[in-house]
């Protein structure tokens, strides 16, 4: 993101809405598509922000946590749909990856998808990391 890009907020939730949060991020939005199992079976689009540009408003209590693998990413459902609409990923465990297909109105034709190869992500983090 360069300097001269201007943050908005963007809300999002669940389905049945008992998670609700907000995010702050350019627009358009660029997001990576993730080839590794639990995104390629969940369809999940990665709009990654710092901490410090996500605000969850409701809905902690009701968030159960999965971890695998090496337990470093936090996936976090609502106990009510299922729905992970966001989650404190491995490459960024001091921020958020929030699916950018549970933000309100936004049309999934106006994203900037970049493919991540999660199925070798030892070797593809490097060049996230060193891109951003």
């Amino acid at each position: 993101m360069g300097a001269s890009a201007l943050l908005r907020n963007w809300c999002g939730g669940c389905h049945c809405g008992a998670v609700r949060f907000e995010v702050r991020a350019a627009e358009p939005l660029s997001v990576l598509e993730c080839n590794c199992s639990i995104c390629r079976q969940t369809g999940f689009l990665h709009l990654v922000v710092p901490a410090a540009q996500f605000r969850l408003i409701q809905g902690e209590t009701g968030l159960a946590s999965y971890t695998f693998n090496t337990g470093t990413a936090r996936h976090l459902f609502c106990r009510v749909c299922g729905i992970k609409s966001f989650y404190v990923p491995r490459s960024h465990p001091d921020g958020y990856s929030v699916n950018a297909r549970c933000l309100d109105g936004v049309d999934p034709d106006s994203l900037v998808v970049t493919a991540f190869d999660g199925q070798d992500w030892e070797r593809s983090i490097v060049g996230l990391r060193d891109s951003g």
